[in-house]
């Protein structure tokens, strides 16, 4: 019940309340005053519900791709491990801790900085760069333990897979959706609802008395939700809406025999 309750408060916020009051606030006026008018329902998706369907799609495939590239950095890590335990004639089990160690620290240090705020991101990013140097020196190392060019040549080749996914995270992590667009959505999720106040007014006359208003509210609510799910979608690392990418980097260290 409280999982429900937590994801309703998500769509459902301060900003709704206050564009709900400003819609009720303006049929009130329009009805007290008869102020009526007949606009087209056409302009509402057109300046609203098609822009911020759009960057839903938008963000939501933006997280797609952060799971993707985030599920890569994962399995060739895991791949990594493997060669240490299989490629290796009796690897000794110092060397499998040390790249546990190298691996936590990487995916640790990819957690970092994509849940702290763009303007920390310099600070965070050396942390991982310096991890994939490890990474590069351990499999170096290995050579000294009977693996082959061929392999480690491989090894290196996982290596290199995991920066590029990293690389392809960090763009999402620091570019959005248009942000023209985004601001355009806000300023008429705002604007509308109060403009279309002569509109509520007139297409409510038949309603019975207490539900003039079932109109607007409903009307603010729906656009404020859209809106709502689209900023979280937005920034799919900073941990507060339920669709948002989960570093679990435990778990994944704990799984790794």
């Amino acid at each position: 019940m409280l999982k429900y309750i937590s994801r309703i408060v998500l769509i459902i916020n301060w900003k709704t309340l206050l564009i709900t009051f400003l819609s009720i606030a303006s049929t009130a006026f329009c009805l007290y005053y008869e102020i009526k008018a007949d606009f087209p329902l056409t302009l509402i998706g057109t300046a609203i519900v098609f822009p911020i369907v759009f960057s839903i799609g938008g963000a939501y495939k933006r997280r797609e791709v952060a799971l993707d590239e985030y599920g890569s950095i994962k399995a060739h890590g895991r791949a990594l491990y493997f060669a240490v335990s299989h490629w290796l004639e009796n690897p000794p089990q110092e060397l499998k801790t040390e790249l546990k160690t190298h691996l936590e620290s990487l995916l640790h240090s990819c957690r970092e900085i994509f849940t702290h705020p763009i303007n920390e991101l310099e600070t965070y990013e050396k942390e991982v760069y310096t991890s994939f140097q490890n990474l590069s020196v351990f499999i170096k190392s290995m050579r000294s333990h009977g693996l082959p060019s061929g392999e480690a040549s491989r090894s290196n080749q996982f290596l290199s897979k995991m920066m590029i996914s990293f690389e392809r995270i960090k763009h999402i992590y620091q570019y959005r959706t248009p942000r023209t667009l985004r601001t355009y959505s806000d300023i008429f999720i705002v604007v509308l609802p109060i403009i279309y106040g002569p509109h509520f007014a007139e297409s409510v006359t038949s309603y019975s008395y207490g539900l003039q208003f079932a109109v607007p509210i409903l009307f603010s609510v729906i656009l404020v939700a859209l809106d709502n799910i689209q900023s979280h979608l937005e920034n799919p690392f900073d941990q507060q809406g339920e669709d948002d990418v989960h570093f679990n980097v435990e778990k994944f260290i704990r799984n790794l025999e």
